[in-house]
């Protein structure tokens, strides 16, 4: 890797060239779907540029933080299990976004993953059976060997050895277009022209003032994206997709909507990643400030519901809630890199987390008097449930009653946002009604033509692998045409 890093550092050029090589294809981005799409466009023949605005060892996005992408199987395959069919899968997603989701490009994306593994490990990425804890995602998800850097590293590897060339710490602050089509980038004093762009770059979850702008002030006053930590990349500002939606580009999306994790209150503003997250809730209740419950915590498996935790926090008062579990949950769940607050009886965990000690008594004590007794099981949706409480807890309920008794602190944690720029079957980005011919775009910039809300593990890889390779192509089929119609015209 250190000989890897010394020869792709070699080809960052200093910001005084005075003369930069026009290439085939511009993408601009250095993360899953930025690399699958220069990837794919490579091997149609075409030169490629990647433009990636962090440094060598913050290279990749968000993509470093991921571990698995969620692929529809119709038997068991290699470390996947049982059967996957694109009908279920689609009903997961369609049940998770609540219908706000284009179908075509849904599906299209369900049945291209059935085949993207074959493609994935050409390119160097390895797969292993699903993690101890994480037995829900088995059938559904296949695990990459080593995490999200190694599948990163390993299309590095893949492009180097192809042909690729990839500045460093380049970030994009200006798109030159005619019209729709593309015609170059700009990273202060350079300009990259390109026959053909993908765009591949994130959305804005790291720009804290775009996030402020776009949440606004909440019923108390609060400045809700103020306490927001971004699980993520610090270099997704959405500079590009900026200049996209201002020069015209359909727009695709709600600015709030976004891949919004609760994760622990002690995690860095950036690039916690899934080390933060806290997996408990289904196993307690969840209270708010005001030591309150406001949400079923056990509404549906884990996978689906993790990510809407986030957001729910977010609409509570200063932006935080409180994971309540007993003894009985420990070792049910993937462990946080924080250790939870501790206390042997439930007034101290009370005062241990500064809520009122009467309301968080009867929040538990009516939690507890409201379980139905049951057959318990957390890898299936048991008979554990509420009965007569508002709101109910339909699965996994059971008495917190079991000293001791454990906390953690969540807030919102972003992982990307749903924002971006619409696209087609073949990833053309839209302007006025009509798609460019030559721009195209993958990955969380264009995610929201799939995810109108919610989330279910590992999609954002999926729409990433699908979208980047079908952008690579298209991109790729780009430069070809117009390199025949320029011959045509030519010799005309």
């Amino acid at each position: 890797m250190a000989s890897l890093e010394k020869k792709l550092r070699t080809i960052t050029m200093p910001s005084d060239t005075p003369l930069l090589p026009m290439y085939d294809v511009i993408v601009i981005g250095g993360g899953n779907a930025a690399m699958t799409a220069a990837l794919t466009a490579r091997e149609t023949g075409t030169s490629v540029l990647v433009l990636e605005s962090a440094p060598i060892e913050w290279r990749g996005g968000n993509s470093v933080h991921t571990r698995n992408i969620r692929c529809m199987h119709d038997q068991p395959e290699d470390v996947l299990t049982e059967a996957y069919p694109e009908e279920e899968f689609w009903q997961d997603l369609k049940k998770v976004t609540a219908g706000k989701t284009n179908e075509a490009l849904a599906r299209l994306l369900i049945r291209s993953s059935a085949s993207c593994r074959d493609w994935m490990k050409k390119h160097g990425v390895n797969f292993q059976p699903s993690l101890s804890g994480t037995l829900h995602l088995s059938r559904t998800n296949a695990f990459f060997m080593g995490g999200g850097k190694a599948l990163i590293n390993a299309y590095y590897r893949s492009a180097q050895q192809l042909g690729i060339t990839v500045l460093y710490e380049t970030p994009v602050d200006r798109m030159e277009f005619n019209g729709s089509t593309f015609i170059a980038a700009h990273s202060g004093k350079r300009r990259f022209a390109g026959r053909a762009c993908v765009i591949a770059s994130g959305g804005f979850e790291s720009n804290i003032p775009w996030q402020r702008e776009a949440w606004g002030q909440n019923q108390w006053g609060e400045w809700t994206a103020d306490n927001f930590l971004i699980r993520g990349t610090r270099f997704n500002m959405g500079v590009v997709l900026k200049q996209m939606l201002d020069h015209g580009a359909d727009v695709i999306g709600d600015p709030t909507q976004s891949h919004c994790v609760a994760i622990d209150a002690r995690a860095p503003l950036f690039d916690g990643g899934i080390s933060t997250r806290n997996d408990c809730v289904s196993l307690g209740v969840m209270v708010n400030q005001n030591a309150v419950r406001f949400y079923d915590e056990g509404e549906d498996f884990w996978p689906k519901r993790y990510a809407i935790w986030g957001r729910l926090v977010a609409s509570q008062p200063n932006q935080i809630g409180y994971a309540i579990i007993d003894s009985k949950a420990i070792g049910r769940f993937m462990p946080s890199v924080f250790e939870p607050i501790k206390a042997d009886s439930l007034e101290e965990l009370a005062v241990a987390l500064k809520l009122d000690v009467d309301t968080f008594l009867k929040t538990i004590d009516e939690f507890n008097r409201a379980c139905v007794p049951g057959d318990f099981d957390h890898a299936v949706l048991d008979n554990c449930h509420t009965q007569g409480l508002t709101p109910a807890k339909t699965h996994w309920a059971r008495r917190i009653d079991t000293a001791p008794f454990y906390s953690y602190g969540l807030r919102p944690g972003i992982t990307f946002t749903y924002l971006g720029v619409k696209v087609d079957e073949r990833a053309q980005v839209y302007f006025g009604g009509q798609p460019s011919r030559n721009l195209f775009a993958a990955g969380e910039v264009m995610a929201g033509n799939v995810l109108g809300q919610g989330y279910t593990a590992g999609v954002g890889m999926t729409i990433g692998t699908i979208f980047g390779r079908i952008a690579g192509a298209s991109a790729g089929k780009a430069v070809q045409a117009a390199t025949t119609q320029g011959s045509v015209h030519a010799s005309a």
